[in-house]
Formats: structure tokens, C-alpha cells, sequence
């Protein structure tokens, strides 16, 4: 499972940040391990400068052997409770996915 982490110009894009979100979703994500190829992580500030609720965007698009990737988004007033947001919104969506798959 590739992981790639993108930040838009006006979030600094450094080591720790991209460390500890990667470290998140190989955790999180680890029972889907061998059904996901990749995984892209896009972080935006919408206002820039300046301030605003729930500017903080992120969007989780998670690329799943043989099937249309999934692409989840969450907005929220901190990159880590956008990306916590977006991950539990994209651990449902696998789940059910794989249930379904599962069923039939």
C-alpha cells in the first residue's frame, strides 16, 4: 500500500506531518492492506491567511485492486480533525464495500 501525501500552497507539506499521517492510516487501514494499492491524501486551506470555520480540507482517495477508486472528503477547523473525519468516513466505505463484495 503506496501512500502519497499532497498539500496545497498554503499548507507546509514537512516530514512530521506526512510521518505521522501515514503512520495513521497504515494503522487504521491495515485489514484492507492487501486490497488497497495506493492511497492519496490531498490537504487544502481554503481561506489562505485567513481565518474561517471549517476552512481545513481534506480529501482521502483510496485506490482498491480491480474496483473505482473511493474518494472521501471532510472539512473541519484543523488538518487533523479533517483527516480523522475523512478516515473514518473512508474506513465505513471500505467496510461496506467489502461486505457486499462478501455477500455475493
Amino acid at each position: 500500500m503506496k501512500i502519497q501525501i499532497n498539500t496545497d500552497k498554503n499548507i507546509e507539506g514537512h516530514a512530521r506531518l506526512e510521518n505521522y499521517f501515514s503512520g495513521e492510516l497504515e494503522k487504521s487501514l491495515a485489514r484492507f492492506e492487501d486490497k488497497i494499492t495506493r492511497i492519496e491524501v490531498h490537504f487544502g486551506d481554503e481561506n489562505g491567511e485567513k481565518f474561517g470555520l471549517n476552512d481545513k480540507k481534506c480529501v482521502l482517495e483510496v485506490r482498491i485492486a480491480n474496483l473505482q477508486p473511493l474518494t472521501v472528503t471532510e472539512h473541519a477547523d484543523t488538518l487533523e480533525k479533517a483527516f480523522s473525519g475523512a478516515l473514518a468516513k473512508a474506513k465505513k466505505s471500505l467496510t461496506t464495500t467489502f461486505e457486499k463484495m462478501k455477500a455475493h
